[in-house]
């Protein structure tokens, strides 16, 4: 049966003739759009991962051999790979932000002694031309990384997203991708771009943690380790939540807020070992990034002072100011508004965001890759002329004052703020005065940011909203082109500025002169931060690690959930729309209520497509390169005559016996459990023990499926000849009733047609080679493609033996089991394939990611609608 991928991918309106013509119920399975709504659908070209164990024989076999030091050895070698990827991590953070700071110092240097030169000689176009060749320099190289690797563009976090929500994304972990994303990302930040390195930190952490316990890379094919742990879908995964969450922690320096992360915006499937795991990852990840930004940037080894790349400083009153207070309760009534109109400029950002990447989507990615690469410079010129223009003409020359810059809070600017010379610009502006703007825009925005939550009195109410407007806008035009970019710190600064304007008006108009600046800074990042990205635990561990401010937890807790609560009415977070854009069938929390009038047999795809316990080498060949299934129901069928098919083909002589022996098996436990119980086994059992097969009357007059299904008896014609399942089939062939004996991977197949795991019709099953579960996940995770091998050397009469390898107890629903069940079953447990079977044992259809995405329910629940 289908597994995630059926091959369907978007019909554009050009191309499709019958497009018109399909209903909404269609479109929504073909992964197409609504013309009304124009909504982009989820695609079926995406795979799943596989999350849940195969418990085959190869399994049960290192289960038997794996006593309590070798559980306890693999235990302590997950617990090194843990710690490795949050240094590696810290190590990729360190990388970044060294040569960030390099660039940003080397461009702001020739800039600064440019314009302070041309200030006086009047050519300033001349200062201009210098910041367009470096920032265009960098954007050009920040592109052509992109164009390399393209999954490495924008911040990553949808792309990791949907990978923990059991999606596989091409090319999301691979070694080449966190390269071009690292170097990338400080071309684009270094390059003035409004974008932050803060949330690739999160892919790169991410990419190591998913490769790092591998040891191998398909970049580096000669490296090669017999390193045989950890090969599969599932310790993956545990390993790319630790990476995220280190990302995360050497961002921010917020180990907690990492781990918070991982949980609450990243995996689907969490368990109680992985929390600490996770936890020892980020903290190894920001413990390595303090030591040697510490160490580097202050000489003093060991002192601990940077713990992660943004940090926001001490927010503390000035000691001269008794009335101050960080926050009062009245406080906190401003902050509910703050939170409500972030949430209503966060929905803003999301819409505009949305529009313009539907308009690259249409007009931008369809024409060759050089106009993603002119469409990249295009935004870094028209932003730094915005930048040098405004400086020039829109700042203010604001006097010096001593409290402007005065005590703890240059101490922590000087300290935290890595300007280039000084925080303070005086751009344009006579002795003794300084730019406002300019002190905002020609600054790295990490400086900025603390500029805005730790000096006062230096920005004008208008200055700060200009600087707003035109923040807000080229930001959003910014995120989604073809570079690695990061929103988090845009949104940060962003806000900062509208909080710190509230502050300025509060003081100005009403007279509220005890209110502390930074504290409505710090809140306004964190309304318009949540309004875009909508994410409420996380975020608030987040901002409160990077305060070292205990006491903001409860203003910053409110004003987050206010901007959820108000930017949900209007659309998605940021991500989710991303998400949405790409057509990745992501599986939400939970399902609506309304769904429940759904049962699993609404929303099931009856047309299967499976294999017997004993098939011939050609069928497999045959039903592999026909299909793009990645799994496949083992099954016998329903027969009444079995007798006369024994005394022939041995090929169905096995397949027989293979069922004969399951049902003796079920009937075996049954009776012992009747006996335990002093009652007498049901009467299908015992008939089933004594090969006494019930014979029913054909039904006189009922509709065609009907007679299908109670037609158990008649010989299936497949049996006999060496075909495939194909689309000549009728329908009584397709829903034939089949017993269900277990489900087996197409990768799995794959593997037993390379390694000539088969026997021939004159031997017995037993001659069959036997694979170890290392030599059956040896090619993990790129097994071979079915149509790139060289088969010739296979008999095509041989017949292969799956039932070793398949897995016999998959999840399996019965097809009455209402949607929130199987919601439920298929999102916790982290499922790739979930069969319906009903109560005598047949299979009679399967549950994959498509058939539960938001979008194919409604569609179901319409046609339910329409069925009453």
């Amino acid at each position: 049966m289908a597994g995630c991928g059926s091959g369907l991918c978007c019909c554009c309106p050009h191309c499709c003739g019958e497009r018109e013509s399909r209903t909404p119920e269609e479109l929504t399975i073909l992964g197409e759009t609504h013309e009304e709504e124009d909504e982009i659908l989820p695609r079926k070209d995406y795979e799943s991962l596989d999350y849940d164990r195969c418990i085959n024989d190869p399994y049960l076999e290192v289960l038997e051999g794996m006593d309590n030091k070798k559980a306890q050895r693999y235990e302590a070698v997950k617990w090194v790979m843990v710690f490795a990827i949050g240094v590696c991590t810290g190590l990729v953070g360190l990388f970044v932000d060294f040569f960030v700071r390099l660039f940003t110092q080397l461009k702001f240097q020739v800039v600064q002694s440019s314009v302070e030169e041309c200030t006086e000689k009047g050519c300033l176009a001349l200062s201009l031309l210098e910041l367009l060749g470096f920032n265009l320099t960098f954007v050009f190289l920040a592109s052509l990384l992109v164009l390399i690797q393209p999954v490495a563009a924008g911040s990553g976090i949808p792309e990791i997203k949907c990978y923990l929500n059991g999606v596989k994304v091409p090319g999301v972990v691979r070694l080449k991708t966190v390269v071009c994303k690292a170097v990338g990302v400080l071309f684009s930040v270094a390059g003035g771009l409004f974008v932050g390195k803060e949330g690739p930190m999160i892919h790169s952490g991410a990419v190591v943690g998913a490769g790092l316990p591998q040891f191998q890379s398909i970049s580096l094919r000669k490296i090669q380790f017999n390193f045989p742990y950890f090969r599969s879908d599932r310790d993956k995964r545990d390993f790319v939540s630790a990476g995220a969450a280190a990302g995360v922690a050497a961002a921010f320096g917020a180990p907690i807020g990492g781990t918070l992360f991982s949980l609450e915006e990243g995996s689907s499937f969490w368990n109680q070992g992985l929390t600490w795991k996770v936890l020892f990852c980020s903290m190894a990840a920001t413990f390595t990034l303090n030591f040697f930004r510490s160490g580097i940037q202050f000489g003093s080894w060991g002192s601990f002072q940077l713990p992660g790349l943004l940090n926001f400083g001490e927010f503390k009153c000035s000691e001269s100011d008794k009335k101050c207070h960080l926050w009062t309760a009245v406080d906190l009534g401003f902050f509910i508004l703050m939170g409500i109109v972030g949430g209503l400029l966060g929905a803003a950002f999301n819409c505009l965001n949305k529009r313009l990447a539907k308009y690259r989507m249409r007009n931008v990615h369809p024409k060759p890759k050089l106009v993603r690469v002119l469409e990249s410079l295009l935004v870094s010129l028209t932003t730094t002329v915005v930048v040098f223009v405004a400086s020039m003409v829109l700042g203010e020359c604001r006097q010096m004052s001593s409290t402007s810059h005065s005590g703890n809070d240059t101490l922590n600017l000087q300290s935290m703020s890595e300007d280039v010379n000084s925080s303070i610009k005086t751009f344009f502006c006579p002795n003794e005065t300084y730019n406002d703007m300019a002190t905002l825009f020609f600054n790295p925005q990490e400086s900025a940011i603390l500029q805005l939550f730790h000096q006062d009195g230096t920005f004008s109410p208008v200055t700060l909203s200009l600087f707003f407007l035109l923040y807000f806008l080229l930001s959003c035009w910014t995120y989604g082109i073809s570079v690695p970019s990061g929103l988090f710190v845009p949104s940060l600064l962003c806000g900062a500025a509208f909080g710190r304007l509230v502050a300025n008006l509060l003081k100005s108009y009403i007279g509220l002169d005890h209110i502390y600046s930074g504290t409505f800074a710090l809140i306004g990042a964190a309304a318009f931060l949540g309004g875009v990205v909508r994410m409420t635990i996380s975020l608030t561990v987040i901002l409160i690690e990077s305060t070292n401010e205990i006491t903001y937890g409860l203003p910053i807790m409110i004003t987050l959930m206010v901007a959820k609560w108000t930017g949900d009415f209007f659309n998605k977070g940021i991500y989710d729309i991303h998400v949405n854009l790409r057509g990745v069938p992501l599986l939400e929390w939970e399902t609506e209520v309304e769904m429940d009038k759904l049962r699993a047999s609404d929303i099931m795809e009856p047309n299967l497509t499976y294999v017997y316990p004993h098939t011939r080498i050609q069928s497999l060949v045959s039903i592999l390169r026909t299909t793009v299934h990645h799994a496949f129901p083992v099954v016998t069928e329903n027969r009444g005559n079995e007798r006369e098919f024994m005394k022939g083909n041995q090929l169905i002589s096995n397949n027989i016996k293979f069922k004969k022996s399951s049902i003796l098996t079920r009937a075996g436990e049954q009776r012992k459990r009747s006996q335990s119980m002093k009652s007498y086994p049901s009467s299908e059992l015992r008939n089933m023990c004594d090969e006494h097969i019930a014979t029913e009357e054909p039904p006189e007059k009922e509709d065609l499926l009907q007679q299908m299904l109670e037609r158990r008896y008649t010989p299936y014609p497949n049996l006999y000849p060496d075909q495939s399942p194909s689309e000549e089939w009728t329908m009584e062939e397709r829903f034939r009733p089949l017993t269900f004996h277990g489900l087996i991977l197409r990768s799995q197949l794959v593997t037993l047609l390379v390694r000539g795991v088969c026997y021939s019709e004159s031997q017995s099953s037993a001659s069959q080679p036997r694979l170890s579960h290392a030599e059956m996940l040896e090619d993990y995770p790129r097994y071979p493609d079915i149509h790139d091998l060289d088969l010739t050397l296979l008999n095509p009469r041989m017949i292969v033996d799956v039932t070793p390898y398949m897995n016999p107890s998959p999840f399996a629903v019965s097809p009455n089991t209402h949607v929130s069940q199987v919601f439920n079953l298929f999102r916790t447990m982290g499922l790739r394939h979930l069969p319906v079977v009903n109560a005598v044992g047949e299979i009679v259809g399967i549950i994959t990611r498509h058939n539960l995405t938001h979008e194919f329910l409604q569609a179901r629940l319409r046609q339910h609608y329409q069925t009453i």
